[in-house]
């Protein structure tokens, strides 16, 4: 006992604190949270509403010319493939596709930029309503799918990142230095 009371005088134990109980995390909540952090809450990294923030139609039409995509292209291909995976996921008939994914990159019109950046957030918005809406046995057949989109959008949204810090457009203070 006063081995005990000299390791508390000494700040060696700390008496046992309640500690506030989280839920357990259910796959509905890790999906959702997966989801939350590519669109809008910024955790490990830089969220898609904060990559494109701010970002003007000639900025996103902007590329290195090495062959690199531009933002705008990077975000029409996020939208196509979301959006697709999502009609599959909804039991909806999806978009004509002719299967060459460059064109889900190329179809980007600098006049159109302010539309898909709301369109980037809409679908976005969409997966986690669906997600949120959907009953177990559906999650549990569509897990790794809905985990692919998350981790499809981060590696997008850090190309989006890196476009942006190449020319010069990118606020350290957003949370990549």
């Amino acid at each position: 006992m006063r081995v005990i009371h000299l390791c508390m005088l000494f700040g060696l134990l700390t008496p046992a604190l309640p500690q506030e109980q989280k839920p357990a995390p259910t796959l509905k909540s890790i999906l959702l949270e997966q989801l939350h952090s590519t669109h809008n809450k910024a955790e490990w990294f830089v969220p898609a509403n904060a990559a494109v923030e701010g970002l003007s139609a000639e900025q996103a039409s902007w590329t290195d010319g090495k062959g690199n995509h531009s933002v705008g292209q990077l975000v029409n291909h996020l939208i196509f493939w979301d959006r697709r995976e999502l009609q599959k996921f909804k039991g909806e008939p999806q978009d004509k596709f002719s299967g060459n994914n460059d064109e889900t990159f190329n179809s980007f019109n600098a006049k159109q930029w302010a539309a898909a950046v709301k369109q980037l957030d809409e679908v976005m918005s969409d997966w986690e309503k669906a997600v949120d809406a959907a009953d177990e046995t559906k999650l549990k057949d569509w897990y790794s799918d809905v985990a692919h989109i998350g981790a499809h959008n981060a590696y997008h949204i850090g190309q989006i990142v890196l476009v942006r810090k190449e020319q010069g457009s990118w606020n350290p203070d957003k949370g990549v230095k």
